[in-house]
């Protein structure tokens, strides 16, 4: 009978790895040394195994450090906010121990001056401006996530040109004018209605939403606008959140449109009364701002407690809204998909 060379070769590729079994088997019986990177009797590399006592101390020194650091600097803003003008002087600026509380800076603000209504001017604003952003970011994307919609490549490439040319401070000047948006709210909005960045990442999270979802809607008769409702938006809540909060942040710490657009500092919101009467340290007018009046006719520059009162309140809306959002980073943005 004879053996083909297939055969033979099959055999002897399994004598060789029975060898080479075996040979390994006695190397480790006999105490041969691990790769490099790897723990004797483990199979991970080294950087993949728990640490030691060590390590474990040097990793929860790092972690408290880290949090001091992000820690302190509010803290210290926050006792100064609540501290009056007296412990202030004695501490000789930023107060780190507490002395004589008192939170007349804070009822200074909300006695209805232009900071109480900056506050509301950038509530409203953040508020309509999520809506509006998010509601055309989200149906842009899932237009643009369909590969047979109408001009798809080419308003997708318009998109994405964005990210490489911006349209200048001039040219964007110039158009809000022609629109007769100048000292209106709704300059503050439709100009940065629509990020790129935040509609490439909702078309790439509904791209990655099964196809036979959509397709079994339409068998059963839903329309476009039924099955984005119905369908996309429950299974995007993650990435809705995400986005929303970007638009929320990008909105409430907005100046820059602000300074540009607005004429009537009535209409001011708070970042742009932060950086004017807060940062530069310029009097705002007292029929703006309803400050004590002084000889010039300009509200008094605002003492120390009163600056950090007004930081913390253009911090505390972030600082509220994180920590119920921070899970859907995970879930909307890293994972970036939904299994089908």
């Amino acid at each position: 009978m004879t053996t083909s060379p297939r055969a033979t070769t099959a055999e002897a590729a399994a004598s060789a790895t029975k060898q080479t079994r075996g040979l390994g088997f006695s190397l480790r019986r006999r105490g041969a040394a691990p790769p490099p990177g790897r723990k004797p009797g483990s199979a991970r590399p080294a950087w993949e195994e728990e640490p030691g006592p060590i390590g474990k101390l040097g990793k929860s020194a790092a972690l408290v450090l880290i949090s001091l650091m992000v820690v302190f600097p509010l803290y210290v803003v926050v006792l100064t906010s609540l501290s009056t003008d007296g412990s202030v002087s004695r501490a000789g600026g930023l107060v780190m121990v507490p002395d004589e509380l008192s939170p007349a800076a804070y009822i200074q603000i909300f006695s209805g001056g232009v900071v109480t209504r900056a506050v509301l001017v950038s509530l409203g604003i953040t508020v309509v401006g999520v809506a509006i952003s998010l509601s055309f970011t989200l149906m842009a994307a899932y237009g643009l996530s369909r590969p047979g919609s109408l001009l798809h490549k080419p308003l997708l490439f318009m998109v994405l040109l964005t990210f490489l040319f911006g349209p200048g401070i001039i040219p964007s000047y110039l158009m809000v004018d022609a629109l007769g948006l100048i000292n209106s709210y709704a300059a503050l909005i439709l100009p940065t209605a629509i990020s790129a960045f935040n509609l490439v990442v909702l078309r790439a999270f509904f791209m990655n939403i099964p196809v036979e979802l959509i397709d079994s809607a339409r068998m059963d008769g839903a329309g476009e606008f039924r099955i984005f409702t119905r369908i996309v938006l429950p299974l995007s809540k993650a990435v809705t959140a995400v986005v929303g909060l970007f638009y929320a942040v990008g909105y409430w710490n907005a100046f820059f449109n602000a300074m540009l657009y607005l004429t009537d500092n009535n209409k001011w919101p708070l970042q742009m009364v932060l950086r004017t009467y807060i940062v530069q340290g310029q009097a705002l007018p007292v029929g703006a701002g309803g400050m004590p009046a002084s000889v010039s006719g300009f509200a008094p520059a605002p003492s120390l407690a009163l600056k950090m009162a007004v930081v913390v309140l253009a911090v505390l809306p972030a600082l509220v809204l994180y920590p119920f959002v921070q899970k859907h980073f995970t879930k909307g943005v890293i994972i970036g998909a939904v299994k089908g």
